[in-house]
């Protein structure tokens, strides 16, 4: 069976590669608002699936990963800012607080339908921030594409206190170990 990453993200393609796998990517063309009342885990539970699924119908003999990632400030989701004005305004939202990023993997075996999901979450803790601060990170690091718009694998690491999780993938998008344990679940072999 064909590996297909439902993502153009060059951070998932990179991080993906570690594992040695030959895989292809595609585009899930997914809408990720989130939905009204939603809490930020079941999003990105529910856009990681629904990329997965989207692809897999393109796909029909593919294991096929959906991965989504939100930011979760005291239950107000931050996705990818887009523009420089929004990913300023979510770092001075940001600054000094706890964060959960929500990082979910998603695997569907487009063969058999079986779904598979887990959500992998980090806890982030935001240094106090001067808006100088933020403005110089924005510049340099155009963090426009990152949901919370912290790269914290470049010069983001540079905007925490700390952080902690089971797997140090996750905050970068894609977390390894739950998609290796996934993967071996469908048969497939890993060192």
């Amino acid at each position: 069976m064909k590996l297909i990453l439902a993502s153009t993200s060059a951070y998932r393609r990179q991080l993906l590669e570690r594992l040695q796998l030959p895989f292809e990517t595609a585009r899930p063309d997914v809408d990720e608002t989130p939905l009204r009342n939603e809490m930020p885990p079941d999003t990105a539970n529910r856009l990681a699936v629904e990329k997965a699924r989207a692809v897999a119908v393109r796909y029909p003999d593919a294991l096929v990963i959906g991965s989504d990632q939100v930011a979760d400030l005291d239950g107000e989701i931050f996705g990818k800012p887009g523009t420089v004005a929004a990913a300023i305004g979510q770092l001075q939202r940001m600054r000094g607080a706890t964060v959960i990023f929500h990082t979910a993997v998603a695997l569907v075996n487009a063969r058999s339908g079986q779904v598979r999901c887990e959500n992998v979450p980090t806890r982030v803790k935001f240094r106090e921030l001067a808006d100088d601060e933020i403005v110089r990170y924005v510049d340099k690091e155009r963090p426009l594409d990152c949901a919370g718009s912290a790269k914290s694998e470049a010069l983001g690491i540079t905007l925490l206190d700390s952080l902690s999780g089971d797997d140090p993938t996750a905050l970068v998008g894609l977390p390894l170990i739950a998609l290796s344990r996934m993967l071996r679940a469908e048969g497939l072999q890993l060192p």
